[in-house]
């Protein structure tokens, strides 16, 4: 099973970004996208950028895959 999950952006060099996945900073590659700045929400599949999300739907599902995590135990 595959998995793309929202990130923030938080740095931008280049064709790379850092991105922020609830509090776990990674190196995102965003060269599929355009128009890309600091505080936007991308969906990140395997390392790539691969969508623009909106703000309010990204912190939704960050936190419903939290509450999944937390129910089944996982950390």
């Amino acid at each position: 099973m595959c998995l793309a999950v929202p990130a923030e952006i938080i740095e931008i060099n280049g064709p790379a970004a850092v991105v922020d996945i609830q509090g776990v900073r990674t190196d995102a590659d965003i060269s599929l996208l355009d128009d890309i700045k600091i505080g936007d929400y991308v969906m990140v599949h395997t390392g790539f950028a691969i969508q623009k999300y909106d703000k309010e739907e990204a912190r939704e599902t960050l936190r419903l895959l939290k509450e999944i995590s937390d129910r089944a135990g996982l950390q």
